[in-house]
C-alpha cells in the first residue's frame, strides 16, 4: 500500500469547498483557543528561555510572537509560539491522538502573515494537518506511545508538513518528500513531562515541519515511502502499525470534530479529578480542616503520567494528580493560577496532598475518576466522574472558549485587544489576510 503517495495525492487535491461546514467551525474554536493558550503565556519563564536562546542567531523579521512585541524569521516564530501555546498545558486535546493545534497553526500563521495569505487559506490547510496528524498518530497508537515516545511531538511534524505543503502549493511529489521529510524529523520523548522540553515537542515539530515543506518545495527529497516502508516510521516507531487508519475514508470523515478543549490548565488525564474535587468542595462545603483522607481511583495509564507526589514547580504539578486534588479543594479551579511555582509550595497545599491517595484501576476509563473523601468526623463522601467537563461528552460552548481566552489574553493584551482577537478569530474565513489574527494579538500599549 502506497501509504505516503495517497495521502499526499489527497492533500494536494483538496479544495477549500470539500471541507463540512462543522470542520471549519471547529477550525475557529481551535484557533481561539490555541492563540489564547499561546498570548497567554508569552511571557512564561520557558518562553523568555528559549527567546533568550535563539534571538542572537534568527533571521529577518518576518512572523509575530503573539502577545509579544518582537518579530523573528518564520522557522523560528513557528518554534516560540508553538513552545508557548503548550506550555501551560492548555492547548486542545484529539479524543484519541494529539494535541492538534499547537504543531500546526504555529507554522500556518508564520507562513501566511509572511506572504499575506487568506483566512480560509489558514483554515483549510489547518484542517489538512489535523487530518495528517491523527490519522498517522492514531496509526501507531498506543503501542507507540506506551513506549515512551510523545505522540504530539512525533505525529505532530506530519500535520504541519502537510499543512505547510497545502499553502506552498507542493505538487504531488513534492509533498510526498514533505511527508518523508517530516518522518525522519519525528521526536518526543515521554521522558520529558514535568520539563521545559515538554512544550519544545509541539514547537519543534511546527518547525521542522514547515522547513519540511520548504526544503521540499525546492525539490529537496526523501524516502517515497517515508510513512510506511520497513525501515519507515511507521514500522520503526510502532509494532502494531496500521496503515489502513491513514488512508481509509479519507476526505469522507474528518478527525477535527473530534477535538477537545480543555478548561484546566494540565494533562486531560487529571481533568476527571479536578473535575470531581471541585464539584465535592461546592457541593458540600468543604475546608481543607474538614478533610482526613483522599482516595482517588484512576486508569494505569493516568496514575502512570501523573503519579508525582511531591512536585516542586507548576511544570511538575501539572503531572501530579495529589496536587490537582489538594489545589481543586483548596481553590475550587483547575486554572493556571493553581499550577503556579508558589501554589505548588504553598504549606497548606502541600499538607493536604500529603493526605492523598492514588489507586490504579483497569475498570476507570481514562476521562474517569472515583473520588472518596474520609472526613476528620469518620464520615465518607463519594463521586465519580464519568466524563470531565471538555470531554466529546461534555464539551467546551464557543461561549466557554471565549472566556477561557479572555481569562488567558486580558492580563497581556487588555480587554479591548482580547476582544479584537476574537472577533477576527470567529470571522477567519472572511479574512484576505491571515495576518491579520497576528498584527492584532501585539501588545498596543
Amino acid at each position: 500500500m502506497e501509504v505516503t503517495k495517497t495521502l499526499a495525492r489527497f492533500l494536494v487535491n483538496s479544495r477549500y469547498e470539500h471541507l463540512p461546514q462543522d470542520v471549519r467551525h471547529e477550525a475557529a474554536r481551535a484557533l481561539l483557543n490555541w492563540m489564547g493558550c499561546a498570548i497567554g503565556s508569552t511571557h512564561h519563564e520557558t518562553v523568555s528561555c528559549a527567546l533568550a536562546a535563539i534571538k542572537p542567531f534568527a533571521g529577518p523579521a518576518q512572523a509575530t510572537l503573539l502577545g509579544r512585541r518582537e518579530r523573528l524569521d518564520i522557522l523560528h516564530a513557528a518554534l516560540l509560539n508553538g513552545i508557548s501555546s503548550h506550555v501551560l498545558d492548555y492547548d486542545d486535546t484529539h479524543a484519541r491522538a494529539v494535541h492538534v493545534s499547537s504543531p500546526v497553526y504555529p507554522a500556518l500563521l508564520a507562513y501566511c502573515e509572511w506572504r499575506g495569505l487568506s483566512g480560509r487559506d489558514l483554515i483549510h490547510a489547518f484542517a489538512l494537518g489535523v487530518e495528517t496528524e491523527c490519522r498517522i498518530g492514531l496509526s501507531v497508537f498506543p503501542d507507540h506511545y506506551n513506549a515512551g515516545w510523545h505522540i504530539t511531538g512525533t505525529a505532530g511534524v506530519f500535520g504541519a508538513a502537510a499543512a505547510s505543503g497545502k499553502l506552498l502549493n507542493l505538487n504531488d511529489q513534492q509533498m510526498t518528500w514533505a511527508l518523508g521529510i517530516a518522518a525522519t524529523q519525528a521526536s518526543g520523548l515521554r521522558e520529558m513531562f514535568g520539563s521545559m522540553c515538554k512544550s519544545l515537542h509541539p514547537g519543534g515539530a511546527a518547525q521542522k515541519g514547515l522547513q519540511a515543506a520548504l526544503l521540499a518545495s525546492k525539490n529537496f527529497t526523501s524516502s517515497d515511502r517515508g510513512i510506511e516502508a520497513p525501515a519507515g516510521f511507521g514500522h520503526v516507531l510502532s509494532t502494531k502499525f496500521d496503515p489502513s487508519v491513514i488512508t481509509d475514508g479519507l476526505g469522507e470523515r474528518y478527525e477535527l470534530p473530534l477535538n477537545m478543549y480543555k478548561p484546566f490548565a494540565c494533562g486531560l488525564w487529571m481533568h476527571a479529578t479536578i473535575d470531581g474535587c471541585i464539584h465535592m468542595k461546592r457541593v458540600h462545603d468543604l475546608k481543607p480542616a474538614d478533610i482526613a483522607k483522599v482516595d482517588i481511583r484512576v486508569g494505569p495509564m493516568a496514575l502512570e503520567l501523573t503519579g508525582k507526589p511531591k512536585p516542586t514547580t507548576g511544570l511538575e504539578g501539572k503531572f501530579s494528580l495529589y496536587h490537582a486534588a489538594a489545589a481543586s479543594f483548596i481553590h475550587g479551579a483547575g486554572g493556571e493560577a493553581q499550577f503556579a511555582d508558589e501554589v505548588v509550595r504553598d504549606p497548606e497545599l502541600v499538607a493536604l496532598r500529603s493526605k492523598v491517595v492514588t489507586h490504579s484501576d483497569t475498570t476507570i476509563g481514562k476521562f474517569q475518576s472515583d473520588i472518596t473523601v474520609t472526613l476528620t468526623n469518620g464520615k465518607s463522601l463519594h463521586h465519580k466522574v464519568e466524563h470531565a467537563l471538555g470531554t466529546l461528552e461534555r464539551p467546551m460552548s464557543d461561549a466557554d472558549l471565549e472566556e477561557k481566552f479572555r481569562g488567558l489574553v486580558e492580563s497581556v493584551l487588555g480587554a479591548k485587544q482580547a476582544g479584537d482577537v476574537i472577533a477576527k478569530c470567529w470571522a477567519v474565513e472572511t479574512l484576505a489576510d491571515a495576518g491579520e489574527l497576528a498584527r492584532v494579538a501585539t501588545p498596543t500599549g
